[in-house]
């Protein structure tokens, strides 16, 4: 947004902006998604294919690694958006988590206890129980309505059913506005991104088709999709089926718009696999949060949390992100993805 300036006055989860010459007062908060990678306890759950999670293939120091596997989950969650609000995320979309429990754990942290965060969960159908959740600060954001939505997709040889995350869709109050925010973690590439692509495909859809429920019943429903999709911005699931811009002057009425569309051309990326970055992790959102009338949240800027400390430093795979498991241990490391996030304004009048 180069309307804007951005001075060097921050305070009070507030920022001093230059527009048109005249310095207004905003408030501010960070929304944010984070893949986890492979959050899970130390429980092996009969009703699920957990034993195949990293931390299951652990011979010793199990419980020692799942508590600084927490640790370390909330030192970012802590950090994200922090230079700019002076505040942890107001909402966070979080996925690659077992279940409730686990993330009671990191929100118990004592880097995040004293933000008091909700988590809202559901199990989902996935074989191995991986979910995807959402975490808010109770003084900023009332959940209103919370609701999950299957994705049936079928293997393309024997066309048995593929089981896998749902999506999560919460409406509530950020500090007074409605916002609808969709967690999302799309089908895997196994097997191969054109064989797999289908599946990526059902899933935009069926994001789609909630993005146009909700504005059925609002047209100009402030909406954030969120996720890991497994898809770059300028694949088919996001360009045609879910029907996202590049350019904000693109966006039409009840359009999508997608920053990290940008991002991905300049070459920037989330994570890594043989030596190429892929842009996975993406915050969308909707046309009312572009409007230039600041007497409620809109959109300000997105960004990738890339900071040093969460790359790799050496070896093989210097540069990537600094993953928790790796050649059959645990790394002390973070996750195989950097957090993504936007910021959104408000005036204080």
């Amino acid at each position: 947004m180069n309307f804007f300036k951005l001075t060097l006055s921050i305070f009070c989860l507030s920022v001093v902006l230059n527009l048109d010459a005249q310095d207004k007062k905003f408030k501010i908060h960070t929304i944010a998604f984070y893949n986890l990678e492979n959050l899970f306890d130390t429980i092996n759950n009969p009703l699920k294919l957990d034993e195949y999670s990293p931390i299951m293939g652990l011979k010793t120091n199990r419980k020692q690694a799942y508590l600084q596997k927490s640790r370390n989950m909330a030192r970012v969650i802590s950090e994200i958006g922090k230079d700019v609000t002076q505040n942890t995320p107001a909402i966070l979309g979080v996925c690659e988590v077992e279940n409730r429990n686990v993330l009671e754990d990191v929100v118990n942290d004592s880097l995040l206890i004293g933000k008091d965060y909700g988590i809202i969960h559901h199990d989902s159908p996935d074989a191995r129980g991986i979910d995807v959740a959402l975490l808010y600060q109770k003084s900023l954001f009332t959940p209103i309505n919370t609701s999950t939505h299957e994705l049936k997709i079928y293997d393309d040889q024997d066309g048995k059913r593929i089981t896998t995350r749902d999506q999560l869709v919460v409406s509530g109050q950020l500090e007074g506005d409605i916002v609808y925010v969709i967690v999302n973690h799309w089908p895997s590439r196994r097997g191969g991104e054109a064989r797999s692509r289908p599946k990526r495909i059902a899933a935009a859809k069926l994001n789609r088709r909630i993005v146009d429920s909700l504005q059925t019943q609002d047209p100009y429903a402030k909406i954030f999709i969120m996720g890991d999709m497994n898809d770059n911005p300028n694949n088919p699931s996001l360009k045609d089926a879910l029907k996202t811009q590049r350019k904000r002057k693109k966006v039409g009425f009840k359009g999508l718009y997608n920053p990290y569309e940008n991002f991905f051309r300049n070459g920037l990326g989330t994570t890594a696999y043989r030596d190429n970055w892929s842009l996975f992790d993406q915050i969308i959102i909707s046309k009312p949060l572009l409007e230039k009338d600041y007497s409620s949240f809109r959109y300000y800027k997105a960004g990738i949390f890339n900071k040093n400390y969460l790359i790799t430093s050496t070896g093989k795979y210097k540069g990537y992100p600094f993953r928790s498991w790796n050649n059959g241990g645990f790394s002390n490391g973070y996750s195989d993805h950097f957090p993504v996030y936007v910021y959104v304004i408000k005036e204080v009048y």
